[in-house]
């Protein structure tokens, strides 16, 4: 990082959820928050008022848990993906533009394939999908296809709670039909993109 730019060794600090990519508030580092930010896991800022390194949620308990850091071209902004333990806003918001931090609805699938992913790797026992992949390809496939079956009843029956439900049982034993083949949901995210365009 070019920290000579700012005359007061400092560089502005871009705070983003790393699970729902909203923008959670802005500070700023010199070179020894930023140290103590990597060495630590949480974020520290250089707090401009008080002139003294300032750890967030050291007071309030809300830290700022280090996914990553990256630096901006011009090696004088960072972006800090983190995983905030509550509101960020000295206010109680949220975020410090008042918005709510939410992922939308739909990258709740990724969630799901991470989820699935794990069961796949670590099979634990007593588990509904360790137990789908022990049974191999030709069972999911058997699932997967009463599971449209049951999902195209809902849809023609004119029980649109029943449909729903059963296309979430539809969406979940696809991705355990595609984690089975070492595939993932946004290999078919990425098949439907290319088709759009």
């Amino acid at each position: 990082m070019d920290f000579s730019k700012d005359t007061r060794g400092l560089v502005p600090a871009i705070i983003q959820d790393s699970v729902t990519g909203k923008v959670l508030m802005l500070g700023y580092m010199n070179e020894e928050a930023l140290e103590k930010t990597r060495n630590e896991g949480r974020v520290t800022f250089f707090s401009r008022s008080r002139q003294k390194l300032w750890t967030k949620g050291e007071t309030s308990g809300n830290f700022l848990n280090v996914v990553s850091i990256a630096e901006d071209c011009d090696q004088d902004t960072l972006l800090i993906k983190v995983i905030p333990d509550g509101p960020v806003c000295h206010t109680g918001a949220d975020t410090c533009w008042n918005e709510v931090n939410e992922a939308d609805d739909v990258l709740f699938l990724k969630e799901l394939q991470d989820f699935i992913d794990r069961r796949k790797k670590e099979m634990p026992d007593g588990s509904y999908t360790t137990s789908l992949f022990n049974k191999g390809t030709n069972k999911i496939a058997k699932k997967l296809g009463e599971e449209a079956v049951e999902c195209v009843i809902g849809a023609t029956s004119g029980d649109d709670e029943n449909f729903i439900y059963e296309s979430a049982d539809l969406l979940y034993h696809l991705i355990v039909m595609l984690t089975h083949k070492g595939y993932r949901i946004e290999d078919v995210a990425r098949e439907l993109k290319s088709r759009h365009h």
